[in-house]
């Protein structure tokens, strides 16, 4: 099932396997509970590891942290590093190496109040390195955030699509792999639990078959046109260059037809089919002053809010909203990285007043 979940999730960025769950109220305990697992199924004396701890206080009634406790993400990470090796070099004669950018294996520490659990990395690198990303615009939304402002946003694969500001084009690319039933990990390299020494030849031909099954689908999908047109526009001809390299290394290029225009052009390029949805990830003006990022808000809200069609955005700063001028049907708070995001969904003003 996790092999699975590696392969065809959309939205996911880790796959966890908890190999342990224990009470950890002071370091002492978090090393002693980390030790006491048997890592010889993951870990050999050549394997590199890295540890990610993330701490937080517990549920309603739990008990709280002993003083002199837990308060340190990195401290944690590191008992837990050091109870794993220590262990390995006891068993195995030799302790296996620290490789944060990219380990043989990763595991990840959650410690709500005094309870801690040890999870398995299956991904390896975060799920939303599709392995299409080739060329790079300011800003580029991550695979795994565009797929879920489709997801969330009800954008529909049936119907027509169109990203007026499309940057390096990950809206587009998403909804195309969506389309075709193109399952995201097939372009990966490889994952993190294909390196452990657990993983049998039993394992590798449950992967192979599932690698094939998606291939199968992946074929089957291209066979045919896309079931619904998909637009990607940007006024700038260097993000359109990279849209189209990044669709390329997607295999996805013929489904998108690729169009250098403006935000305010946007009802032109809908008149062309009866039904759809605009979606788009607008600058938060980080780059921009707030003079030019005004003006970009209002001529971009006065485009969508007359479109016939639904509109989806993710909104990085409120300004957006405020220009908008009619309430969205849908919000949902996201996070682009650190920075806290809205996802809206506004209906077109006939549809609002059903």
């Amino acid at each position: 099932m996790g092999m699975a979940v590696c392969l065809y999730a959309r939205v996911a960025v880790r796959v966890l396997l908890e190999v342990a769950d224990f009470s950890a109220a002071t370091p002492d305990q978090l090393y002693e509970g980390a030790r006491a697992i048997d890592w010889t199924a993951w870990l050999t004396t050549r394997s590199t590891l890295a540890v990610h701890a993330s701490l937080r206080a517990g549920e309603p009634g739990d008990a709280a942290p002993a003083p002199g406790g837990l308060n340190h993400s990195r401290y944690a990470a590191l008992k837990v590093k050091d109870a794993v090796v220590d262990q390995l070099r006891d068993k195995l004669g030799a302790r296996p190496d620290v490789d944060a950018k990219d380990p043989d294996v990763g595991l990840v520490l959650h410690v709500a109040g005094d309870r801690a659990r040890l999870f398995l990395d299956l991904a390896g690198e975060p799920l939303h390195r599709r392995g299409y990303r080739v060329a790079m615009t300011d800003a580029p939304l991550k695979e795994t955030l565009a797929a879920a402002v489709l997801a969330l946003g009800g954008v529909r694969t049936e119907e027509a699509f169109v990203d007026p500001m499309g940057g390096s084009g990950t809206l587009a690319i998403e909804q195309a792999l969506a389309s075709r039933d193109i399952a995201p990990g097939l372009a990966r390299a490889r994952f993190g639990f294909e390196r452990w020494p657990a993983f049998t030849d039993e394992h590798r031909r449950v992967w192979r078959e599932l690698h094939a099954e998606a291939r199968a689908r992946e074929a089957t999908g291209r066979s045919a046109p896309a079931p619904a047109p998909i637009v990607y526009a940007d006024v700038a001809a260097d993000a359109l260059a990279a849209a189209r390299r990044n669709a390329g290394a997607a295999g996805v290029t013929a489904d998108i037809q690729f169009v250098q225009a403006d935000v305010g052009t946007v009802g032109d390029l809908c008149r062309r089919w009866p039904q759809g949805t605009v979606c788009t990830n607008p600058p938060y003006g980080e780059r921009l002053a707030e003079r030019d990022l005004t003006a970009l808000y209002r001529r971009m809200a006065g485009a969508l809010t007359r479109l016939p069609w639904p509109v989806v955005v993710l909104s990085g700063n409120p300004l957006l909203t405020r220009e908008m001028r009619v309430k969205p049907r849908v919000s949902h708070r996201l996070f682009n990285g650190p920075l806290e995001v809205r996802l809206l969904r506004y209906e077109p003003p006939a549809r609002d007043r059903l």
